[in-house]
């Protein structure tokens, strides 16, 4: 599958135990996990990669929705002039650079990019 500006790519969670969740997913649904530290692991074959967050707040609304757009400098300044605002500066993670935004409406999303 090629990577698609605009385009949801990957959705992230809060989770508060990161072994409870990959026992409850793998074996209720078959996924499969990749760990990224104590705090992080990824998850597919699940029609859509994700992963999860460890997280020792209360959860509210655990899901990130992440768009992929291959110059972040570019999409930021149009969210911003669309009135979008940054809630979370550019930075760097294993295998890229993200962002995350807040729409119009209050929701939070991410766009990352691997360029």
């Amino acid at each position: 599958m090629s990577i698609t500006n605009n385009h949801i790519n990957y959705i992230e969670l809060k989770g508060k135990d990161l072994e409870a969740i990959k026992k409850f997913y793998s074996a209720c649904f078959g996924w499969t996990f990749t760990d990224y530290g104590p705090t992080y692991v990824a998850f597919s074959e699940s029609g859509l990669q994700g992963g999860f967050e460890k997280s020792d707040s209360e959860i509210v609304n655990g899901a990130l929705v992440v768009l992929y757009h291959e110059n972040l400098e570019q999409i930021k300044s149009t969210i911003l002039k669309y009135n979008g605002t940054i809630s979370k500066d550019i930075f760097s993670f294993p295998g890229g650079k993200r962002f995350h935004f807040i729409d119009p409406s209050g929701n939070e999303l991410a766009i990352w990019s691997d360029q």
